[in-house]
């Protein structure tokens, strides 16, 4: 049976596989993201826009109530990475955003 230090795990932001442990680690350095309700978010989190938002640089406007799927943590806490249809490069501030229960 193989130990937690033997697992590679793939790091979305690298492109490269790493050890478990050290991905561990890093996930711990990493500061507490919290929403605009204050509950914890982690990769791979939906969540809700609490206002209407208008994107620089796509023309567009997200509505009030949109879900954004699957999240990612930046090393800023007050700014998570997503994907939204056409807008590529998504970066919204933490406190525009709801936790999708």
């Amino acid at each position: 049976m193989a130990d937690d230090d033997d697992a590679y795990v793939y790091d979305e932001a690298t492109g490269e596989w790493r050890p478990a442990s050290e991905m561990k680690a890093a996930a711990a350095a990493r500061p507490e993201v919290r929403d605009a309700s204050g509950t914890v978010l982690a990769d791979g989190d939906s969540v809700v826009l609490i206002k209407d938002l208008k994107v620089k640089g796509a023309g567009q406007t997200l509505k009030q109530g949109t879900v954004i799927k699957t999240i990612r943590l930046t090393d800023n806490p007050e700014e998570i990475d997503c994907r939204f249809e056409a807008i590529k490069g998504l970066v919204l501030r933490t406190e525009f955003v709801r936790k999708r229960g």
